[in-house]
């Protein structure tokens, strides 16, 4: 994080729920190609496989990610520093580069018990369609909720 106001207030608390949002480096648009998508598909499931999160849903944008998960371990700076650190080696790799991958810190809500886990993740995976890059719900191929993707 590179604004030391990003880390006022913040709280890491195993079984919370959190809404977290991180930006590509330079806001490039890395993430339009199914390989490169995939790469950080495999970095949020080696995470869950890990038991760290449960994901509830996550939608990779074309230069950032939104993800709805519950943290079941560790804090959630260091969740979100194995998630980059791993996605971005994966990625170098593919891509035949190195340097930074993802923009420093990352922008995080720890969801209200009294909001709806439901709601928030079908906030999160229609942002494809706000954003002009699919007509309906489920149309767009990088995005993935645990629910029914119907209202």
């Amino acid at each position: 994080m590179t604004n030391p106001r990003l880390r006022q207030g913040r709280h890491s608390q195993v079984g919370q729920v959190y809404a977290l949002t991180t930006v590509a480096y330079r806001r490039q648009p890395l993430f339009t190609h199914r390989h490169n998508v995939e790469q950080i598909i495999d970095a949020l499931r080696f995470i869950e496989a890990e038991r760290i999160t449960c994901s509830l849903a996550w939608v990779v944008m074309p230069d950032h990610l939104h993800w709805l998960m519950q943290l079941r371990q560790r804090t959630l700076p260091a969740c979100m520093q194995l998630f980059k650190s791993r996605s971005a080696r994966l990625l170098n790799r593919t891509l035949c580069r190195s340097g930074p991958f993802w923009q420093p810190g990352f922008y995080d809500h720890a969801v209200r018990s009294d909001e709806s886990l439901h709601t928030q993740a079908l906030y999160i995976v229609a942002n494809p369609v706000r954003a002009g890059l699919a007509t309906r719900l489920g149309e767009y191929p990088y995005a993935w909720c645990r629910w029914p993707l119907d209202g």
